[in-house]
């Protein structure tokens, strides 16, 4: 039990219910974590500062956790394939384990690391962590991955999960001159936010780490799980789960997440709170959903899936964008959403919707170009969901209702009908009549005396010219 295992931690940075984990604990104690701050990955231009203070939040986190139970996480600041391989042959480890992912980028470096590795006679393992069901056991009749999410649902659905696995224990660590070597390959303690170039002031609407997601969980399945279906609906409302950042770093694991699912519906005392418990299960399921078709669909990270979207002529009016993107564009609640995505590095999930389908159907701008502002904001920023989110709303993606267009008016009225939502993200306006906040339909002079700008386009107008250049498209 004593060789040693590196396990390379990503989108795992947890101990509990930790695929990969849990087998190299049960194939020995000696288990050192690594998790490499890829410049690569931090040097993009759609990396959101307040992403990279969830993340190293989590890594202080879990680092502390790995110190508890007598080991340690190892830091280092360069590409994986630079550290691993090396540290490994140096440590003289077994194995290395890790847990896979869907994204392009992350697939294309496995493979080398795993090449560099058996090159070097150093066994690899790896684990389906981040998803109920890996890619290939979910298939159509046909045997092709689904593109329509209602039939994968109703096949994934119907599919046994594992349950949790349990937290790792009692792990042995380095000794002096194996510590000694990983400083040598270029060992750090763990950097703070200013030490890698960004700056994130404001706090995060979940704290980082594993405690804080579980606490969140407990907090939505007692709380707010009875009325999701409806109150998920209302930004000014504390309806969502919240819990997308942990999911994307996995604070928590899927698999915990089920779990509470099933046993909130077993306690479940009406049909009714049974169907809202479903809703959050059809909305995990989105989220996986949308991480088979990445895996299955790798061009989706670049471009559209429908064949008229790969040529639609969109307009592109950088100054209409720059008015998006600072939540100046005249609409009250496009703009409220814009505000709070600034300030916070999230978004409610209504109004991500109402603004992607602003930026492409009324400013008739390149959905990529939002996919992309998103990410250099969002601390929930997942490459899979955001993209998937995005041409949802484009009617470029996977969607049998190619052409669905939000008025930013009607669901202003229908989901934020007291300006409650708008009040708060835009100041400036509060004062005035909540029919005009929900409408739009603000006085020039009163907007002029507020400093705040008339609507930069003509919604219905927009929407018929949307509509004529998809039409022509299609003829």
């Amino acid at each position: 039990m004593n060789n040693l295992i590196i396990f390379w931690h990503r989108k795992d940075l947890r101990l509990t219910d930790n695929l990969g984990l849990f087998f190299a604990r049960e194939n020995t104690n000696k288990i050192i974590g690594i998790f490499c701050l890829d410049p690569a990955i931090l040097q993009s231009d759609d990396i959101a500062p307040a992403r990279v203070k969830y993340l190293l939040g989590s890594l202080e986190e879990l680092q502390k956790n790995y110190q508890k139970l007598g080991s340690d996480l190892l830091i280092f600041h360069d590409s994986p394939i630079n550290i691993i391989p090396f540290l490994a042959e140096a440590l003289k480890a077994e194995k290395v384990y890790w847990n896979l992912d869907i994204e392009p980028f992350a697939r294309k470096r496995d493979k080398i690391m795993k090449s560099a590795l058996e090159a070097k006679g150093i066994k690899v393992e790896t684990f389906w962590d981040q998803l109920l069901h890996p890619p290939e056991t979910i298939l159509s009749k046909t045997n092709t991955p689904y593109t329509i999410y209602t039939p994968f649902w109703r096949n994934w659905s119907q599919q046994d999960k594992q349950k949790p696995f349990p937290s790792i224990s009692n792990l042995s660590s380095l000794k002096d001159e194996e510590y000694n070597i990983s400083k040598n390959l270029g060992l750090i303690p763990l950097p703070s936010l200013k030490d890698l170039g960004f700056i994130w002031d404001n706090e995060l609407l979940l704290s980082s780490g594993e405690v804080a997601a579980q606490e969140r969980l407990e907090y939505f399945c007692r709380y707010l799980l009875s009325d999701y279906n409806e109150n998920r609906n209302y930004p000014s409302i504390d309806g969502t789960s919240q819990l997308s950042p942990a999911i994307k770093f996995g604070t928590i694991g899927c698999r915990t997440l089920w779990q509470n699912t099933i046993e909130e519906l077993e306690n479940a005392q009406s049909d009714e709170a049974r169907e809202n418990i479903i809703t959050w299960q059809k909305e995990l399921a989105w989220r996986e959903f949308y991480q088979h078709c990445l895996y299955f669909f790798p061009p989706l990270a670049e471009g559209a899936y429908r064949e008229q979207f790969k040529v639609f002529p969109w307009q592109n009016n950088e100054k209409l964008f720059q008015a998006w993107c600072e939540g100046k564009t005249g609409y009250p609640i496009v703009d409220a959403a814009m505000r709070q995505l600034n300030e916070t590095g999230w978004m409610h999930n209504r109004c991500r919707m109402i603004v992607a389908s602003f930026l492409t159907k009324d400013l008739i701008i390149d959905w990529r170009w939002g996919e992309k502002y998103f990410m250099q904001k969002l601390y929930d920023g997942d490459l899979a969901s955001n993209n998937g989110g995005w041409q949802w709303s484009a009617s470029s993606g996977m969607d049998p209702k190619p052409l669905r267009i939000f008025n930013p008016a009607s669901q202003a009225q229908k989901f934020d009908s007291e300006a409650e939502y708008i009040r708060r993200w835009l100041p400036e306006i509060s004062h005035l009549d909540t029919g005009e906040l929900v409408t739009g339909k603000i006085f020039p002079l009163s907007a002029q005396g507020c400093n705040y700008p008339m609507p930069i386009v003509d919604h219905n107008q927009q929407q018929r010219e949307f509509k004529q250049i998809y039409q022509n498209l299609k003829n």
